[in-house]
């Protein structure tokens, strides 16, 4: 089994599916290119543990042909791309000491949950 992504004309995922294997062929065709054709959608194989495209696909997330990468929406307007992970991380680290904290945005700061 494999997963796959589809996305709308601005390379939103719209939703992602269970799917046949990778290697099997659908009336002689890669999996992603007949669901494509069958959807009239762009589909593109996601991974599930992330072995390909960075990141599992989710709905929302954009795909960046550029990279081969999903991505996954912005959460904050000053967080910073990761161009290795292709995620987006604060600009302070979280903390370690083992509390749970939420990030404040108007701080830029984690701050404890209480």
């Amino acid at each position: 089994m494999a997963h796959y992504a589809f996305l709308d004309d601005n390379n939103i995922v719209t939703e992602v599916i269970v799917g046949v294997d990778e290697t099997e062929l659908i009336e002689g065709e890669a999996p992603d290119v007949w669901y494509g054709k069958f959807r009239s959608q762009t589909c593109v194989r996601t991974s599930y543990n992330g072995n390909i495209r960075k990141n599992y696909a989710g709905i929302g997330y954009t795909y960046d042909a550029g990279r081969d990468a999903f991505i996954p929406p912005k959460p904050f307007p000053y967080f910073i791309f990761d161009e290795d992970t292709c995620q987006w991380k604060p600009p302070v680290p979280y903390p370690t000491d083992g509390k749970i904290y939420t990030w404040d945005e108007a701080e830029q700061d984690w701050v404890l949950s209480e």
